[in-house]
């Protein structure tokens, strides 16, 4: 009894004066005590401490498979461009088709209708507005492509890395050390011979149709992914994974449908005209490829953070280049390989200082992450279940 109500006596004795003590600091029970040393010694910053893990080669390991599906996505489209196909917006609406039916699916499975119902009237607005991001970021990075030079618009992409860490830390309370600071700029390093490269060997040198619409195009894009990467972050860390994912694809099927009937009607009336069967192998493989990106995305952003997932992804030049040497004919200039390297220290510099359990400890989920989700890929997990890997 005396443990429920937390009160604990102690009796001293000074002289002929008795004077009773009450402790009234509240008592956690064992897990939750064990789950508070946990979270303690989780955050307790000691060099190569996440780097030992078996977490961080999941994260490491994660990143590149992310950044091989952008790879995928890009050569496919370049691959759709050159059948004449040139349908942004509406090759994109068949990944929101097929995530919408695989997690809203799940969340069906799992809520009932009635619960996923008031899930949306409750919620709905949030996911639309993350869904309207992810759209938009999407078809602004699309479209800058058609009117400024590759290498502008994969400059200005660098503003979703800087979008993605003022959003963390004016909003969702993220506060990062100079190792993580340094780690970025080691990637952008990186990716800064990708484009010294690129411009020696002249790679990127096509005319651009109207240069200064297509860069304020690829910075609206790239707001739009820093705002949406950041934005999942914060939702996937408090909500299931399937509901997140689900209400995603659910919204973004529906403004991606509207937008491609709007804006797409005569650029789909051409590639109808040009239709092949490999066209449609194309936009089957693309949306696949989207598909799994969307599916693996959130347990990054569990794992570790918008922001390492952002300067993950910049290994999708190399990785590109790989697969453009066989299916374009590209040559490669020898700073690519060193690029390559520097990013991927960039990676592990992050990291080189930090907790047990990285960055999956988000700020905003409470000391003990007990406002978040004990999902897949999520530090509350870790503390319940101390053995597992993701």
């Amino acid at each position: 009894m005396a443990s429920n109500s937390a009160v604990q006596s102690e009796m001293t004795k000074t002289g002929e004066l008795e004077t009773t003590v009450i402790d009234r600091s509240p008592v956690l029970s064992d897990h939750g005590r064990a789950n508070a040393e946990d979270a303690r010694l989780g955050r307790r910053k000691e060099f190569l401490a996440y780097i030992k893990t078996k977490q961080f080669w999941v994260v490491l390991l994660l990143g590149q498979v992310l950044a091989l599906c952008i790879v995928g996505t890009n050569t496919l489209s370049s691959l759709l461009n050159g059948a004449g196909a040139n349908i942004p917006a509406f090759q994109t609406f068949f990944n929101y088709v097929l995530l919408n039916a695989i997690w809203t699916s799940i969340t069906l499975y799992k809520y009932g209708f009635k619960k996923w119902g008031k899930m949306v009237y409750t919620d709905g607005w949030r996911y639309f507005i993350l869904a309207f991001l992810d759209v938009e970021g999407n078809y602004f990075t699309v479209l800058a492509y058609r009117y400024t030079t590759i290498l502008s618009a994969q400059l200005i992409n660098f503003w979703a890395i800087v979008v993605v860490v003022v959003m963390s830390f004016l909003f969702l309370k993220v506060r990062y050390g100079w190792t993580q600071i340094l780690g970025i700029f080691v990637c952008i390093g990186g990716m800064g011979l990708l484009f010294a490269s690129d411009h020696i060997t002249g790679a990127n040198n096509f005319p651009a149709e109207n240069q200064l619409k297509g860069d304020l195009f690829a910075l609206l894009g790239a707001t739009f992914y820093g705002f949406s990467n950041a934005f999942q972050e914060f939702l996937v860390s408090k909500r299931p994974m399937y509901e997140v994912v689900g209400q995603l694809a659910f919204w973004a099927m529906i403004i991606n449908g509207v937008q491609a009937g709007i804006f797409d009607r005569s650029s789909f009336r051409a590639a109808a005209a040009v239709y092949q069967p490999k066209v449609g192998g194309y936009i089957a493989g693309f949306d696949l490829l989207l598909t799994i990106f969307y599916s693996l995305a959130p347990i990054l952003f569990r794992m570790s953070s918008a922001a390492f997932f952002n300067i993950s992804l910049l290994t999708g030049n190399f990785w590109g280049t790989i697969v453009g040497i066989h299916v374009f004919h590209y040559t490669v200039h020898w700073l690519y390989p060193v690029a390559f390297v520097l990013i991927i220290v960039g990676l592990f510099v992050y990291f080189i200082m930090d907790g047990t359990l990285g960055d999956s400890l988000k700020p905003w989920l409470g000391e003990n992450q007990e406002q978040g989700v004990s999902g897949v890929g999520t530090a509350r997990r870790r503390l319940d279940k101390p053995n597992v890997i993701v």
